[in-house]
């Protein structure tokens, strides 16, 4: 597993650790079941606090990306392609909204197109 932490990005150090991991675990490069470095091994690894690595697993751990298991250390879960699970969750929940709003699933699709392009 290679993580970088870059200074010069805006983005917060936890953030792009998480951001790294996930692109690992979806490349396949970190596959199911991988038991990831301890929180003060990364961070010491990666020069940054505690505390910021720990930010990163729990975000992690919420998304369901990896898996928490106390003295028994942390991996990456087993549950399959958790980013396709959530992104189609979110864009079934989109879609519920757009219906009971009685909005045309033209002016749903629109606005969501209009949504991912703003925020890529």
């Amino acid at each position: 597993m290679e993580l970088r932490i870059d200074g010069t990005n805006p983005a917060p150090a936890s953030e792009q650790l998480r951001r790294q991991v996930l692109a690992q675990v979806r490349d396949g490069a970190l596959a199911p079941g991988t038991k990831l470095p301890t929180v003060r091994a990364l961070a010491d690894e990666l020069g940054i606090a505690v505390n910021t690595v720990a930010r990163s697993y729990r975000m992690l751990e919420d998304d369901g990306i990896i898996e928490a298991f106390g003295r028994r250390g942390t991996f990456v879960a087993n549950q399959g392609d958790v980013v396709q699970q959530q992104l189609q969750a979110a864009a079934t929940e989109f879609a519920r909204k757009a219906a009971s709003l009685g909005v045309s699933a033209d002016d749903a699709r629109e606005a969501a197109v209009t949504a991912v392009r703003a925020q890529f």
